[in-house]
């Protein structure tokens, strides 16, 4: 019997092109084996779950015996952003993607935004999100409008000084928008990016908030919960899911804030999911296009995966998947549509290839499945595949 599952998600880590991949204009992005070839790539603990064992690895070299279940998740939904990917994990396909807006916002929702604020919106198209407080950092600060953009992904971002706009008040105006931001305009996500320093030197804090759409449905963060299980977000999870179906939240400032609290959470005793999301991989590295960050932070990742382990019950399983990927070395710095890997670890788990899933979704059917959950979200259980008799 399985008593706590670990649910890691690395945000971004995408393990190759999906089938589609030339409708979202990410042909041949491939995020981890851009950083096997960095030369730099060191992630043994990983290796010797299987990952490079998984199907559509033709650059590493597989393990002869891998400890866990290995394959590779195809994503069902229409979409590769973050809140599209954790849905599908927790069992709600997106049959209509989120609205992006290429051009930037329309008239109609800027001007509600700005009567309703109080301030005017600088910028208003997709944009680096390092290079738009470089470029516009200055103006906000003498004029106090606010920096406004958008990227590939279906978010309203809102970037601002923490000197020019508190914290508090910057969360307000990300609530604004979310209450404007509906029907036709329901983007995924709302994201407050406050900054602080001088110009040029304006360096982003760690006091982004998203603000996501409540899911329209149950999740099985929902089951769960109503179940009676614990259902313990860490990270931005909480946030993804607008707290549907939680009742705490556990942000983090960054992966290895959020391995330690994972760390914690090993010496917990909790029934049920602890669902991990780990973001520098995307935020940090991902979208600045560093594929030597990005490789370090799977080396860290790895390191850390090492002695976590260690630390895991004979009654505790682990799963380790991504939402999406985001290749540092293609020339697009936005998220790319890519299969996703699956390694599963536990004292009651069977080394089985589990091959190519048909959706992110089979994992949330699995963790339900092993808590005697009759599920009502999409996808199907492999339970039954990797769990010793």
């Amino acid at each position: 019997m399985i008593k706590r599952v670990f649910l890691i998600v690395l945000d971004s880590v995408g393990i190759g092109e999906l089938p589609d991949a030339d409708d979202f204009g990410d042909e041949g992005s491939n995020t981890l084996r851009s950083c096997y070839e960095s030369g730099r790539l060191n992630i043994p603990n990983m290796q010797k779950l299987g990952l490079f064992n998984i199907d559509g690895n033709d650059y590493a070299e597989p393990c002869d015996k891998p400890a866990g279940a290995y394959g590779r998740m195809a994503e069902k939904s229409k979409g590769k952003d973050t809140t599209t990917g954790h849905w599908e994990i927790c069992g709600l396909v997106s049959d209509k993607p989120f609205p992006t807006y290429p051009d930037g916002f329309p008239e109609e929702i800027l001007s509600k935004f700005s009567e309703k604020t109080g301030r005017g919106v600088l910028c208003n198209k997709p944009y680096s999100g390092t290079q738009v407080i470089l470029d516009y950092g200055k103006e906000h600060i003498e004029s106090g409008d606010l920096i406004v953009y958008t990227s590939a992904d279906s978010v309203f971002q809102i970037a601002a000084h923490e000197d020019i706009v508190p914290i508090d008040e910057l969360y307000r105006y990300c609530n604004i928008a979310r209450e404007i931001l509906t029907g036709e305009h329901a983007v995924g996500r709302v994201i407050a990016r406050p900054f602080k320093g001088e110009y040029p030197d304006f360096v982003r804090t760690p006091n982004r908030h998203d603000f996501s759409l409540v899911p329209p449905a149950d999740t099985i963060i929902d089951e769960l919960s109503k179940s009676g299980f614990d259902v313990i977000p860490v990270g931005k999870i909480y946030d993804i899911f607008a707290g549907k179906g939680f009742e705490k939240a556990y942000p983090t400032s960054s992966n290895a804030d959020g391995m330690k609290l994972t760390d914690s959470f090993a010496h917990t005793d909790f029934n049920g999911l602890c669902f991990v999301n780990l973001v520098d991989f995307d935020m940090i590295y991902g979208h600045r296009n560093n594929t030597e960050g990005y490789t370090n932070a799977l080396n860290e990742f790895d390191e850390w995966l090492g002695g976590f382990t260690k630390k895991m019950k004979s009654d505790d399983l682990l799963i380790i998947t991504a939402d999406h990927g985001c290749d540092p070395k293609t020339e697009s710095t936005d998220h790319s549509r890519e299969y996703t890997p699956l390694l599963v670890y536990g004292d009651k788990v069977e080394s089985v290839n589990l091959r190519t899933r048909s959706s992110f979704a089979d994992i949330g059917k699995t963790v339900t499945d092993i808590f005697g959950i009759d599920s009502k979200a999409s996808g199907e259980s492999f339970k039954d595949a990797i769990l010793k008799e």
